[in-house]
């Protein structure tokens, strides 16, 4: 049996008083909504509706999807209809990349450059397609921030990937390689350059990508795309819950209805066309149920850092960054100056439960900052602002779901896990490319992926969900103490194209 190693984080643990005192004061909020400040709100449905597209969620999903629906069918009535408020739940609480990559063993993403073992696409002939792909839709992400004068806090910074074991420098040499053979603007830095450019004791090496991610503001994205969406006509009622789906019947002239609840009653929304992106709730699609569970991700953000201190950080590109352990880490400076720092804790609930207590996970918050604080001891008597956690719809494979009913005519889509910041932009164009083709217009290069026809494998049912998932994680671990070595269920997961892992 291989030797078990400390971690980084395990050689070098910061003293406990300097962890308590940058956890003292912080406060369980989410740093983006704290900063979005003041935020529009939007009715309450009360009375029967009718709409040519429904959408339910406002989340990226929801939004992207009624506003590009609104550009595409000028004069349809769009309806959009969230349980709770705009951006409230994932795409208001994340970090805030925006990456080109689609799927989770693209080459262009945050985090990815992996042991050849987990470069696992199940899909090698549209490796370059799904790359391009990715490349074109974040920059039609980008396009749309200035066209539509989104104030998001849009950077394109790009990122960097960062080795801090050993073993992990042969992956970005490799990763570095690939990215050569296709042509991929990359920068690889040893030891010494990467401390240089910014300055860890942690850092083995670091692999620059520049034109692999943007940053972006969460929160105030989400508010930004309701306002334009709300601007080009779409109608968004905030507070009501769909209780249920009836799909449309046989017949072009028959209507899906959503059953919605809220404040002021209950009513319907009967609608051509369905999108559903309910993102790490359960789907209005019973069929879809066990396709996603829900993990929950943990993050700190700290008090906005002084000139001097951010310095001798260094850190000057601003670039968003991530490592390579399989309990990766990923982190990023605001407009403010704060580092916001999240990841290695992946927490799934038995049954895939979500609730508002499983957000406050004291040890997860104390494992963080002990993390954060060994990345940058310089950081010592600083304080920390926030800490708050979200839940990731997660699959079986690295793809996500694009799922669909009634002959194509209510369509899902779900499961990005950590890429939807962007994926959600390609997901929306998807959706609405599958219902072109129901109006006679010919099939497209997305709606043709091999990631985008197939459905991934679905969960099993419990206990074998928490078990298999469990067993997952330990064995995740594992192999971030044995030098990078999988053991047998993680390749054999490799061999069939599941993860990335929860």
């Amino acid at each position: 049996m291989a030797r078990l190693r400390p971690t980084v984080f395990e050689r070098n643990v910061p003293a406990r008083a300097v962890v308590d005192h940058a956890l003292s004061g912080s406060r369980q909020a989410v740093f983006w909504q704290d900063d979005l400040g003041g935020r529009t709100t939007y009715p309450t449905l009360s009375a029967p509706i009718r709409a040519d597209v429904a959408v339910v969620g406002g989340g990226y999903t929801g939004l992207w999807t009624a506003l590009r629906a609104q550009q595409r069918y000028p004069g349809a009535r769009v309806v959009l209809v969230e349980a709770r408020s705009v951006g409230w739940a994932a795409s208001g609480r994340n970090g805030g990349f925006c990456a080109a990559a689609l799927t989770h063993d693209g080459e262009t993403g945050p985090g990815e450059a992996r042991h050849s073992e987990t470069a696992r696409s199940g899909q090698p002939d549209e490796a370059e397609a799904l790359a391009r792909l990715g490349q074109e839709n974040l920059a039609d992400i980008g396009a749309a921030v200035d066209e539509l004068g989104l104030d998001c806090q849009w950077e394109r910074t790009g990122v960097v990937e960062l080795a801090l074991e050993p073993h992990q420098i042969d992956w970005l040499q490799d990763a570095a390689g690939a990215a050569a053979r296709a042509g991929v603007p990359h920068t690889f830095l040893d030891r010494a350059k990467m401390r240089a450019e910014i300055a860890s004791p942690t850092y083995e090496a670091g692999l620059v990508r520049p034109d692999a991610a943007a940053l972006v503001h969460p929160a105030r994205l989400t508010a930004e795309l309701a306002r334009v969406a709300s601007e080009l006509g779409v109608e968004i009622f905030e507070q009501t819950r769909v209780r249920r789906l009836t799909p449309p019947g046989r017949g072009a002239r028959n209507s899906a209805v959503l059953h919605t609840t809220s404040p002021a009653g209950e009513a319907t929304v009967r609608a051509d066309r369905v999108i559903l992106g309910t993102g790490v709730f359960p789907s209005l699609l019973r069929r879809y149920r066990r396709h996603t569970v829900p993990v929950y991700g943990y993050l700190l953000a700290t008090e906005p850092l002084p000139e001097p201190l951010l310095s001798a950080i260094g850190w000057r590109g601003r670039q968003g960054l991530t490592d390579l352990g399989n309990q990766s880490h990923y982190y990023r400076l605001t407009a403010d100056g704060r580092i916001v720092f999240g990841g290695h804790d992946a927490v799934y609930h038995y049954g895939g439960r979500i609730s508002r207590p499983y957000e406050n996970r004291p040890e997860a918050f104390r494992r963080l900052t002990e993390h954060l604080l060994t990345t940058f001891p310089q950081l010592e008597g600083t304080r920390l602002t926030h800490r708050w956690a979200g839940a990731l719809d997660t699959p079986t494979g690295p793809c996500g779901l694009f799922g669909q009913a009634a002959g194509g005519r209510v369509q899902h889509a779900a499961g990005f896990a950590g890429l939807g910041t962007s994926t959600t932009h390609f997901a929306a164009q998807v959706m609405l490319d599958r219902f072109d083709v129901l109006d006679g217009a010919s099939g497209t290069e997305r709606t043709a992926l091999r990631m985008v026809r197939r459905t991934p494998a679905p969960f099993p049912p419990e206990p074998a969900a928490m078990a298999g998932i469990k067993a997952t994680r330990w064995s995740l671990d594992r192999a971030d103490h044995q030098g990078g070595r999988r053991n047998l269920l993680l390749r054999s997961m490799d061999t069939l194209g599941l993860g990335p892992g929860v």
